[in-house]
């Protein structure tokens, strides 16, 4: 089996002449019904499952299409087989990144750059150093939703105190939270994008930088502006914060090696795989060298041995881990669900993968993808199509990681035959579906994020400046032209 078969990029797109593009598109507005109204029924609780489903019953959708148009089960069968081993790889990653995520929590590292990160707080630029707060811990966290739950209801917390409006306050906390979201190894979305547009996940975190800086740069300099002009009053206590973390960990400067020998990697273009698994181990003795005691406790021993050191060890690696604190608001910071945890994104990978697979198959991604082309024919309408139908998902089907999904697999086609690279769709994909679902009060992250903080989408949209910047962005970017990569370089390259 050779590499070109396994890659997503080399996969020749089915096409079919019988189909018409109104054909092409049932699935497509079967899927967002179903899904939407999946969403309001199950609340946030569709991505345990429900959605996933919903992703199978589009693909049956797309099946019956495909008999209409006599397109036969063992042809479907095969294209949705090509589809889900072209994700090998990207499943393998988010075992890593679980794994990865396991250990750099139990060692400290994780909680000393929360650590380290609180102490930044001033009132006078509090605003930007919530973003750059909020930044650091979802970029070590990969979750917006965690931190936000997390240090993000402390931040609140200390705005109510100082007098600073709750709605700025959750604006720049959610700026900062999707900022890591969008660009962590160790998000979901992250992982997710490029799998579906068929590029590897360094690359992808490489090219989102840069419309992602530029963005978050103006985001900190609008806050900065904002906190000189406004009045406060009281201090930013967060001593009881830092004290839990202080007594639950051993906090040390030291930690710092370990991510900073990753990044190096990646910088050096280190296979991603290697990149984990090294961050990985390298958390583990870490772990065993600076909290002994915790690894000891997860291994079921009140002292560390090889044998309590290596269960520890492996219990963070592979299963549901917490370390208790005394602050409960830290509590669900500070739990890791290990390589278990991503099997929820991957069970989403395959039924995605199975859909797109259905719809390749019976030519109904050739057609749309035909017809985008036919009516956005320059590369900056091929952009703004991509980035309207990730926002429309988000506000039709309710879900970020549908507005990753369907659009990633339904333009693929489309930017290949443009001779574009696919971390431009990737990109495109992070900087319109991922950060923009947190502004629609009825997305699962709209209403999830207000009901954590307390704040209405309303209060908060103006002020949650990196989201909804993020899209214009891109776009510009797209306008211009600046830094987009052709098949051709992305080869040389």
């Amino acid at each position: 089996m050779s590499n070109q078969d396994q890659d997503p990029k080399n996969q020749e797109i089915v096409e079919n002449r019988a189909l018409n593009i109104w054909e092409a598109l049932i699935p497509i507005f079967a899927l967002v019904g179903m899904l939407a109204y999946n969403v309001l029924v199950f609340g946030d609780d569709a991505l345990s499952g429900s959605n996933q489903f919903i992703l199978l019953l589009g693909a049956a959708v797309a099946a019956l299409v495909g008999f209409f148009n006599k397109t036969s089960f063992e042809t479907m069968m095969e294209e949705v087989a090509q589809n889900i081993k072209s994700t090998a790889g990207a499943i393998l990653i988010l075992l890593m990144v679980g794994a990865l995520a396991g250990t750099w929590l139990v060692s400290g590292i994780i909680p000393t750059m929360i650590y380290y990160g609180l102490q930044i707080l001033n009132p006078s630029i509090f605003l930007a150093a919530c973003v750059v707060i909020c930044a650091i811990i979802s970029v070590a966290t990969g979750s917006s939703w965690t931190t936000s739950a997390t240090v993000g209801i402390a931040l609140i917390g200390i705005a109510n105190a100082l007098g600073i409006s709750l709605g700025m306050t959750a604006g720049a906390i959610l700026s900062g939270a999707y900022f890591g979201d969008k660009l962590s190894p160790l998000s979901d979305t992250t992982n997710l994008a490029p799998a579906m547009a068929g590029t590897d996940l360094f690359t992808h975190i490489q090219y989102m930088l840069f419309t992602t800086v530029p963005t978050v740069s103006i985001t900190l300099i609008v806050f900065i502006i904002i906190g000189l002009n406004i009045e406060t009053s009281g201090t930013a206590d967060t001593s009881a914060i830092l004290a839990s973390i202080d007594d639950a960990f051993t906090i040390s400067p030291w930690l710092f090696i370990v991510p900073a020998i990753v990044i190096f990697m990646i910088i050096k273009k280190t296979p991603p795989l290697i990149a984990l698994l090294i961050g990985t181990i390298l958390g583990g003795i870490a772990a065993l060298i600076f909290q002994p005691e915790i690894i000891a406790g997860l291994g079921g021993s009140e002292s560390l041995t090889f044998e309590s050191g290596y269960k520890g060890i492996m219990n963070a690696i592979t299963v549901d881990t917490a370390i208790e604190t005394t602050n409960e608001n830290l509590n669900d910071l500070f739990a890791a669900s290990g390589m278990a945890g991503m099997l929820g994104t991957i069970w989403l990978i395959l039924c995605a993968m199975t859909f797109g697979g259905v719809m390749d198959a019976i030519g109904a991604l050739s057609r749309i993808s035909a017809f985008m082309l036919d009516l956005f024919e320059s590369t900056f309408g091929l952009f703004a199509s991509t980035v309207a139908t990730c926002i429309g998902l988000n506000a039709t089907a309710s879900d970020q990681y549908l507005a990753i999904v369907v659009p990633g697999k339904m333009y693929a086609k489309a930017y290949k035959d443009k001779g574009l690279a696919p971390e431009n769709l990737s990109r495109t994909l992070e900087d319109s579906g991922t950060v923009t679902s947190v502004l629609v009060p009825y997305n699962t992250c709209g209403a999830y994020q207000s009901g954590v903080l307390g704040v209405s989408v309303a209060d908060y949209f103006v002020y949650a400046i990196f989201n909804w910047l993020s899209p214009f962005m891109t776009l510009i970017f797209a306008a211009f032209r600046i830094k987009i990569r052709t098949l051709k370089e992305a080869k040389a390259a």
